[in-house]
């Protein structure tokens, strides 16, 4: 009688369980426990505030410890007839436009040339550095200084001959926007040049090398070859910028002009403060507060959108 055997490695593909080819146990879901504290902090801290704003927009509150009435639709309408939200809304346009460009276009140029380390490109970078480190009440004591009616710039000019152009810069209705324009610039730019030039040194040698041999000059490298490369953070740093700008220029317009002469320096931010820590009108306050954060919505996206960002 013939037997028939079965080959080596049968027995033991047979003695093989289930169990071998088993999936990998899944990963423990212990990591949501760990999200909690901060899911909670952000709804309490973040969308509280958000909810709070649209809340009290709709209504008549005339002060901390005043009874509070609903208001509707009538705070919309009394702002937007209101000829200081107008001004407001004009101001606050001409800074974004002026400043902003001029910060992020001057700070790049900047930030590349401390990127190809001239000699001094080491304290050069401390330097501008510095605006970032002064205190915002020390930097407006300073333009106080300079462009008072007795200030710096003003005896420069009388010591040039020119004594015939003084003027109350900050008490100007034609220039006090204007100088808190140039605060912004002088205050952003050092700041974003280094940032720039902490990314610009991460690009890749090659690529520069490259545009070199090619006969690209500085000024087509910057634009043609380097810029597209950090595209995505010149992105990111522009919607920082933009922001800064458009929810912190109140402070600098407090210290230095309160709006005026007029309102001819009141910026929406600023009218934000002034209607309910001075007016104490916390309903008109807290509806330019929506528009505020409308704009600075339909700003992030437009920037999203102009550097094509994918996150």
């Amino acid at each position: 009688m013939t037997l028939l055997s079965s080959a080596p490695g049968s027995a033991s593909m047979a003695r093989k369980t289930p169990s071998a080819y088993a999936a990998p146990p899944r990963r423990k879901q212990g990591g949501v426990i760990l999200a909690v504290p901060a899911l909670v902090w952000y709804l309490v801290f973040m969308v509280g505030p958000l909810v709070a704003i649209f809340v009290i927009a709709a209504l008549h509150w005339p002060g901390m410890l005043q009874p509070v009435s609903f208001a509707g639709l009538q705070n919309v309408r009394t702002v937007l007839d209101d000829p200081v939200f107008m001004d407001a809304v004009t101001n606050t346009a001409v800074q974004l436009v002026v400043a902003l460009p001029l910060m992020i276009v001057g700070a790049y140029m900047l930030g590349y040339y401390v990127a190809q380390q001239p000699p001094g490109h080491r304290v050069l970078r401390y330097l501008l550095f510095i605006p970032g480190l002064i205190s915002t009440p020390a930097k407006a004591m300073v333009f106080y200084a300079v462009l008072s009616p007795d200030g710096l710039f003003n005896g420069a000019l009388d010591k040039l001959g020119m004594g015939s152009l003084a003027d109350a810069w900050l008490a100007s209705p034609s220039t006090a926007l204007a100088c808190l324009i140039v605060l912004d610039v002088w205050s952003g730019i050092g700041f974003t040049a280094v940032l720039f030039a902490a990314r610009l040194g991460s690009v890749p040698d090659e690529i520069g090398e490259a545009a070199q041999l090619d006969g690209a000059g500085h000024w087509r490298a910057m634009w043609r070859i380097h810029f597209p490369v950090i595209r995505d953070f010149v992105g990111v740093v522009t919607m920082l910028q933009f922001l800064w700008t458009l929810f912190g220029s109140a402070q600098n317009v407090l210290l230095l002009t309160q709006g005026g002469p007029g309102s001819s320096s009141t910026t929406l931010s600023f009218l934000v403060y002034q209607k309910a820590f001075i007016a104490a009108d916390l309903g008109y306050s807290q509806t330019v507060g929506v528009f505020l954060f409308l704009v600075g919505l339909a700003g992030l996206l437009t920037i999203r959108r102009v550097f094509r960002q994918n996150y």
